[in-house]
């Protein structure tokens, strides 16, 4: 490229990506393409009533239907109120109480809070951390589990936390999974994490709690265990399960189920090498079907739940294939009511036979887009690693793929870091779009992925610049020799650990790439650790504080690892994209790359979203987001000089 690119913060021009009458997918139409969620199924078990929401660019608006379907498939039936047809998890078995959430104000922490003369004051005043959580300013109010009335309409009831400074359901993105009644309606169990301040900051000890209707006291079911305790679920015989990671401060330890047993608790799943995603209860109380990624993919297991003295069976895995079983709905006879999704479509439900693995389709929320458009090709390859390792690695080909043709190609960076790269389906790191715009993506399984043993998973923390980043390139090395792979046309792209991936290979790659796209990357750990909010995640992964001279582990990685310490050698264009509400990774990461890329002269460009967090969450923006993807690589990989 013979000039410097100037910062663009949004593109108010149309791109055509040359697929007018190609019949591929366009960012329009991955935007507007519904989205499927199962309200349950219905209380005779023999239908499954879903939800579909979709958004529509023209009018900016975003609309719901909802369906019922057999279990057995056939025509879709609209329905007007789903709670006729499937009971609601909130209201107790006994049909007498109810459930909520809602936010109460426990602490001063506003201008206004303090001082009731300066109403038009906008500050806030902070004595400890845990002052903002993902894209949200803490202002002294918590949610509760309220315990009301079945048939009381108000807005009230009995605080089941009352003048606890903790919130459940857990924030930021806990739901109604984080609280349960028991089987008797005389107890409500919740999960939250009791602590505060800068505990809070640097603890997953989250608790499961018994709350006592008649009592009215709570006791800790889970007190014994320092790491994450989740997803409480009872059993038709009334025994307890839920998930437990067992070291404090490890956000991705090996997820087990847990069941609670006359003879004490039980790890069901503590000899499998693998980590569970979430579970079920069968029908009958006997097993526990769970899903959990494995190879690349995310498919559905079963796993006996031990009777007096035996041992826990070994888990028997009932799907297998090319997709992921990304979510278990509930169970129906001989079969399981799923989700499903590939790197061509997205999440629809399907009825799964417990019994042969066979699978039919239930909603079919995007046939008719699905029907209209070119598929990609995805091939699953081994890749071998410098340490002689096999790597799954997923390739994903142009419609129409044409062997003798050259393609660019792009080398994908999964985020996480510690996140399955299976066969899902992103609504912006959406490999099918990429595919539609001629590109070939290489999608490795490196170091730092479960579904490939608890090893494989642990390798990366406190090792970010390491195997993983020699995974990268491994597998971008392997299938540029294919000769359909134009490698005078490579791009590196990639978000959160994917964009410090970024960041970090374009100080190493030796002229591999022509471009790269870095969204909400780490660039500087000094800077991260100081301003990121849930501090267990970098205390863990890079080994603790930047100012802790004699920890070897954490020295290290700010010197070895941290890509500030190597931009004097980056030497290619760059697409940095920064959400403005990103607390995770805030805002001077990518702030400070850009800068650092703009000084040095490098052809670079700043997508810069105010209002979005960690990721781009309105359509627009979304929109705006796939445009200027594009057009980056249009200009730095498609059509650069040669």
């Amino acid at each position: 490229m013979k000039k410097n690119l100037i910062v663009l913060l949004f593109s108010t021009g149309m791109i055509t990506f040359g697929i007018g009458q190609s019949k591929v997918m366009t960012p329009e139409q991955l935007i507007e393409l519904n989205r499927v969620s199962a309200v349950g199924l219905t209380n005779d078990g023999s239908q499954v009533v879903y939800k579909t929401s979709s958004f529509d660019l023209k009018t900016n608006t975003r609309s719901s239907k909802t369906f019922s379907v057999s279990i057995d498939g056939g025509d879709l039936k609209p329905l007007d109120d789903a709670g006729k047809l499937v009971r609601g998890k909130n209201l107790s078995p006994d049909g007498k109480w109810k459930l909520m959430a809602k936010e109460v104000k426990l602490q001063k922490v506003s201008g206004m809070d303090h001082y009731d003369d300066v109403p038009n004051s906008n500050v806030y005043i902070y004595d400890q951390l845990n002052y903002r959580h993902w894209d949200t300013w803490e202002d002294g109010a918590y949610s509760h589990v309220m315990l009301q009335s079945a048939t009381d309409t108000q807005d009230s009831g009995i605080d089941l936390m009352e003048g606890e400074p903790f919130d459940c359901p857990q924030k930021p993105f806990g739901g109604d999974e984080d609280y349960i009644w028991s089987p008797d309606s005389k107890s409500v169990l919740y999960v939250t994490k009791k602590l505060a301040g800068t505990e809070y900051a640097v603890s997953t000890n989250s608790d499961i709690y018994e709350y006592n209707i008649e009592t009215r006291q709570t006791k800790n079911l889970t007190a014994n265990n320092k790491g994450y305790d989740t997803h409480p679920a009872f059993s038709s015989k009334g025994t307890l399960a839920w998930l437990q990671m067992e070291r404090d401060g490890y956000e991705s330890d090996k997820n087990d189920i847990i069941v609670r047993l006359p003879k004490g608790d039980v790890n069901l799943t503590k000899d499998w090498d693998g980590t569970v995603n979430g579970f079920i209860w069968s029908k009958d109380g006997s097993k526990i079907y769970y899903n959990a990624p494995v190879g690349g993919t995310v498919q559905a297991f079963e796993i006996d739940v031990p009777v007096g003295s035996r041992t826990p069976s070994r888990p028997k895995q009932i799907s297998e294939g090319q997709f992921d079983v990304n979510g278990i709905i509930g169970q129906s006879g001989e079969h399981l009511i799923v989700y499903r999704r590939d790197m061509n479509h997205a999440t629809e439900i399907y009825n799964l036979n417990i019994a042969t693995g066979a699978m039919k389709q239930l909603s079919e929320a995007n046939n008719e887009v699905y029907e209209g458009i070119k598929m990609s090709k995805v091939e699953k390859r081994m890749v071998k690693t410098t340490d002689g390792k096999d790597m799954v690695t997923w390739v994903i080909y142009p419609p129409d793929f044409d062997p003798t043709k050259k393609y660019p190609t792009l080398l994908y960076c999964q985020g996480g870091p510690q996140g399955a790269l299976s066969q899902f389906y992103s609504f912006r790191w959406n490999f099918q779009l990429m595919a539609a715009n001629g590109y070939i993506i290489v999608a490795p399984n490196r170091r730092g992925m479960p579904g490939h043993g608890v090893e494989w998973n642990e390798q990366i923390s406190k090792d970010y610049g390491g195997q993983n980043m020699d995974d990268y390139l491994s597998a971008i090395d392997a299938i540029a020799k294919e000769p359909y792979v134009d490698t005078s046309r490579l791009g590196c792209v990639g978000a959160s650990y994917g964009g410090y991936s970024v960041f970090y290979l374009a100080s190493r790659h030796e002229g591999r790439f022509q471009s790269f796209i870095s969204h909400d990357g780490i660039f500087n750990w000094r800077s991260m650790y100081g301003t990121t909010e849930e501090l267990f995640f970098v205390n863990w992964d890079l080994g603790g504080a930047y100012w802790d001279k004699a920890n070897a582990a954490a020295q290290k990685t700010y010197a070895e690892f941290n890509p500030i310490n190597f931009v004097d050698k980056w030497d290619t264009p760059i697409l940095i994209i920064q959400g403005g509400k990103d607390f995770r990774v805030p805002i001077g990461q990518g702030l400070e790359a850009f800068q650092a890329a703009q000084l040095q002269g490098i052809p670079s460009r700043l997508l810069f979203f105010p209002e979005e967090n960690h990721w781009v969450l309105s359509a627009q923006n979304s929109l705006v987001w796939q445009r200027e993807f594009f057009k980056w690589l249009q200009e730095t990989v498609k059509d650069v000089e040669k």
